[in-house]
């Protein structure tokens, strides 16, 4: 079978095109541009690769047998989908070709296990993906970003993994797991549901609930649905279903009090820094289950979060996650409870794999060592939501109390664009000492409802901090190099590629 991949550089969409690739199909996508990180990889895969949305990059394709995967980002009219109607190729969803190519195997379907929510998808999905992969499980993976190192002692660093897709020689040994970032966004134009949906997962963690991704969700009970049907969708607590929440999230804990799961349902919490387990005050009917008080840093270099671990009351151990950051403790605790309520496997000898874990590109991704040049740090990440942008840079100002902590920061998603968050941006950069704010990365959203950039940086500065409004990327750079002084920590922020800006600053710092 051949598949021909829309949209191929994407986050989610490139390592679909790897799995599938490496599970034996004949690949072949297409794109208007290929940026980093996925863009670059897609050929080391051996996808064949071409610019560009002339139906005549479907040439060759059997209708009796070849499939078309249509990315999200394609509309209705897009030249190649419109073709593969035309030509009566199959056109399938991304979460559609994973179901049936790489989940579903002669031995039957794998289990799948789901990592869902507004925040930390990406980074605990690698966890869990490093957990069962050093315990022996053998499973496949699927990651929304690049490892910054391999996924378990004798895994890959790619996003992606086939694992072991059929049973072992035993009757008796399991089909290995999947683990995959079960985004809430849709599928496709003729499948508008959350991809989550479309995985059919067994196990599912939940992360946090606020309301993003306004371009399908215009308001938080949309949004909310979303969440509230995958828990809906696990299958009963008889049939091995199981949702790990978290309780430290008020609204994931009222979205589950309303759900009436089928399945087994078990809570964690970080906490925020000060032991507090439920940051809004409430103390929650029941406390969770696995909870952990962070505890600091540990290390100069590649540091780590060192926190204490607790089931119900019992004090199981002080462990370090190998990222930093309070909100990363949360996770980790997570994907702890996860592994041992839906694996059974050992707790301590699983929170004992997470200093192994190094994270994805571009979640504090640190890019510039403050050694040579200026002496100056930088790390890219993705954070465009605004408590992406605060936790991110608290976790920057805790890793670097005596720098000055210099925010770049490119709104560019549907959500970041919007007025709706232009006084949540306020508090968000709150732990920056400079603000350098690029310009809207759409400029399609009508002036009414638009983010005001000039007023958010009346209001910072007001706040006495010291905020740069560039007019392009090149004028950030610009405005980068005039700022920096040594000893500096800066942090890139934007879901989009910043027109190169993180990857630029080490040559305009020297």
């Amino acid at each position: 079978m051949r598949v021909f991949v829309i949209g191929v550089a994407g986050a989610g969409m490139a390592p679909l095109a790897g799995i599938l690739r490496q599970a034996g199909y004949e690949v072949r996508g297409s794109d208007v541009a290929f940026d980093p990180p996925m863009g670059p990889r897609l050929a080391s895969w051996g996808v064949e690769t071409v610019q560009g949305t002339d139906p005549a990059l479907l040439d060759g394709l059997d209708p009796a047998r070849d499939l078309v995967v249509v990315g999200n980002v394609c509309r209705r009219d897009h030249p190649l989908a419109v073709a593969a109607e035309q030509r009566g190729l199959r056109r399938v969803s991304l979460p559609t070709a994973l179901r049936e190519l790489v989940f579903t195997t002669p031995a039957g379907v794998r289990p799948v296990v789901a990592i869902s929510g507004t925040h930390g998808k990406t980074t605990t999905t690698g966890l869990m993906a490093t957990i069962l992969a050093d315990a022996g499980l053998e499973p496949g993976w699927l990651v929304g970003g690049v490892p910054v190192a391999p996924l378990g002692a004798a895994g890959s660093a790619e996003p992606f993994a086939l694992g072991r897709a059929a049973r072992s020689l035993t009757a008796k040994t399991p089909l290995a797991p999947f683990v995959i970032e079960g985004d809430e966004y849709d599928s496709a134009f003729f499948e508008k549901q959350p991809k989550v949906w479309g995985y059919a997962p067994k196990m599912a963690l939940l992360t946090s609930i606020e309301h993003d991704h306004v371009d399908i969700y215009p308001d938080e009970a949309s949004y909310f649905a979303a969440f509230r049907g995958l828990i809906e969708r696990l299958p009963s607590e008889q049939d091995g279903g199981l949702l790990v929440a978290n309780a430290g999230d008020a609204r994931v804990r009222a979205l589950v009090a309303s759900s009436s799961p089928r399945c087994r349902v078990v809570f964690y919490a970080g906490s925020d820094g000060s032991g507090r387990v439920f940051p809004d005050g409430n103390t929650g009917d029941e406390l969770p289950v696995w909870t952990a008080h962070e505890v600091g840093l540990e290390g100069d270099g590649d540091v780590a979060q060192k926190f204490d671990l607790f089931v119900g009351p019992t004090s199981v151990g002080r462990y370090l996650v190998g990222i930093f950051g309070t909100h990363n403790v949360a996770n980790a605790v997570g994907a702890i409870a996860l592994a041992v309520e839906g694996f059974g496997l050992p707790v301590r000898e699983v929170a004992m794999r997470l200093l192994r874990y190094r994270g994805v590109k571009r979640r504090l991704e640190r890019l510039v060592e403050p050694t040579g040049g200026r002496g100056v740090t930088v790390y890219d990440d993705f954070a465009h939501h605004p408590t992406a942008v605060e936790t991110t840079l608290k976790a920057a100002r805790a890793r670097h109390r005596n720098s000055r902590l210099i925010a770049l920061y490119e709104p560019r998603s549907a959500t970041a664009c919007r007025a709706m968050h232009q006084e949540a941006y306020v508090g968000a950069f709150a732990a920056a000492d400079v603000v350098v704010l690029a310009p809207l990365g759409r400029s399609t959203i009508p002036e009414a409802e638009r983010l005001d950039l000039k007023r958010l940086a009346d209001d910072l500065q007001k706040r006495g901090k010291r905020v740069e409004l560039a007019t392009s990327t090149e004028d950030v750079l610009a405005r980068v190099e005039e700022i920096a002084e040594p000893g500096d920590a800066i942090v890139s922020m934007s879901n989009g590629a910043f027109g190169g800006v993180p990857h630029k600053l080490g040559e305009v710092l020297g």
